[in-house]
């Protein structure tokens, strides 16, 4: 009986009572750093969304370890995985942001009287085709918003989203890997992938460019400007390269499709784009020539975490979108030509 009396005691250095946590030794920092470590593939990567020194990180993680009285991850060098009891805590913690988010939502309607700011980070071709006519709409339905707009990329998109740094976030869902749980998709549009090249490059029924170019444009035609955000895709991009164009070399890679497209305005090459990025270029029908190309197209969608979808004023934006989403469309768009019908159907 002692020693089970000893065993209970929560003195002893051993006892159970110690590995229960307090409720005042869990903070809201620390759980933010749990869910941000689960949802990243290293530690250098959680650091980085959350906007602290990996020493730091480190530190609270460790803390919130000991507080709660179990590992949470194993770690394996840089990388991280959750333990039978973080598989336990993470969708209680991300109940717990969930309704913080919703607390501090919606106490932000209090502040300032009405006004309202919407945080949206989105692919740059499709804040610029979109957006301005959906801002002009949301002024006129809802005067106290405003926006605060971000252009980053798919994966940094996702990061903000994860964070709760922005409300919303509009990308190609397929150059990210599946959105993880507690954010809804809204499909928007599909975007076509063309080939851009230069006004004076007529390529309407060309089945062979050796035989049917004059010399000049067959050089031109073989000098590919080529967008780069990712090994992966740079890896489906080349292959659709040396499927189409064998002959081809590459004379550019560009991190931004605007930088592409105005290369190709300019008469330095052809490059492979989604529509929409060629669409919002300055005077493009006079500048350009955009064949479309068998490939699957970018799917356009509105990500939103779960406890916006139906809560106004985004419901309103949603619905907004998706009504100038529907009746989208990308004029003078031209037919594949028959020599590109050999491109492989990888998903770009």
């Amino acid at each position: 009986m002692a020693r089970n009396s000893k065993r209970s005691d929560p003195s002893d250095a051993g006892a159970v009572g110690r590995l229960q946590p307090k409720a005042s030794d869990l903070t809201l920092h620390q759980l933010r750093i749990f869910w941000a470590v689960a949802h990243s593939e290293t530690l250098t990567r959680a650091a980085k969304q959350l906007g602290l020194a990996q020493p730091s990180l480190s530190q609270q993680l460790g803390k919130l370890e000991a507080n709660v009285g179990t590992l949470l991850f194993h770690r394996r060098s840089n990388e991280m995985e959750l333990t039978e009891a973080g598989h336990f805590l993470l969708p209680k913690v991300e109940q717990v942001l969930r309704n913080i988010a919703e607390v501090e939502d919606g106490l932000a309607q209090f502040r300032g009287g009405d006004r309202m700011t919407l945080r949206i980070a989105g692919i740059n071709s499709v804040l610029r085709v979109l957006m301005p006519e959906v801002i002009t709409l949301m002024q006129e339905r809802y005067p106290g918003v405003d926006f605060d707009l971000q252009e980053s990329a798919p994966a940094e998109i996702l990061d903000m989203l994860y964070s709760r740094r922005v409300n919303l976030g509009l990308l190609a869902t397929n150059s990210v890997a599946q959105a993880s749980v507690g954010l809804v998709q809204i499909p928007l549009v599909d975007d076509p992938y063309v080939l851009a090249v230069p006004e004076n490059m007529v390529l309407d029924g060309v089945v062979d460019p050796q035989i049917e170019l004059p010399p000049e444009q067959l050089a031109v035609l073989n000098r590919s400007i080529q967008f780069i955000f990712g090994s992966q895709q740079a890896q489906r991009v080349a292959d659709w390269y040396d499927s189409v164009l064998p002959q081809h070399r590459i004379i550019a890679k560009c991190r931004s499709y605007d930088t592409a497209i105005g290369l190709v305005r300019a008469g330095a090459g052809v490059c492979l784009a989604p529509g929409l990025t060629a669409l919002q270029q300055p005077d493009r029908a006079e500048s350009l020539r955009l064949y479309r190309v068998q490939a699957p197209e970018r799917k356009i969608a509105a990500l939103i975490p779960s406890q916006y979808r139906y809560a106004e004023p985004y419901k309103g934006l949603l619905d907004i979108l998706q009504s100038i989403s529907n009746r989208h469309a990308i004029p003078g768009l031209l037919e594949t030509p028959p020599f590109l019908m050999r491109a492989q159907t990888a998903n770009l």
